[in-house]
């Protein structure tokens, strides 16, 4: 399955554990560096994260593909470290075909300038 094509927003969730929600907040103000670099290099830009409780939505874009940003951060022996790191606040981060949780757009409304409603 192709997911978007380069500068194509891709989102999708994750699942806490019950009151994880600060800990999660607190271990992503404190980035790794190597962890930055390896989402460059990945070809990930635009990337924002949201939480609510214990929900979490993930958005990004990628300068390829969401698979080649993948399979680049998989092969890496830093994402596994970062994996292990926030392992335990994690109750969900994938479904039961090994897929990210995809969040499906249902609605888009994007207008022009000129053509803004008033």
């Amino acid at each position: 399955m192709t997911v978007g094509g380069p500068g194509a927003a891709v989102m999708y969730l994750y699942r806490l554990k019950p009151g994880m929600g600060e800990e999660y907040d607190r271990l992503h103000r404190a980035v790794w560096p190597e962890m930055l670099d390896l989402i460059d290099q990945a070809g990930i830009y635009d990337y924002q994260i949201w939480r609510h409780e214990e929900i979490v939505i993930v958005r990004l874009r990628t300068q390829h593909s969401f698979e080649q940003a993948a399979a680049t951060t998989a092969a890496s022996p830093i994402q596994a470290r970062w994996t292990a790191y926030m392992g335990h606040v994690f109750a969900q981060t994938e479904a039961a075909d090994g897929q990210p949780l995809w969040l499906n757009e249902v609605f888009s409304y994007r207008p022009g300038p000129s053509e803004v409603r008033r």
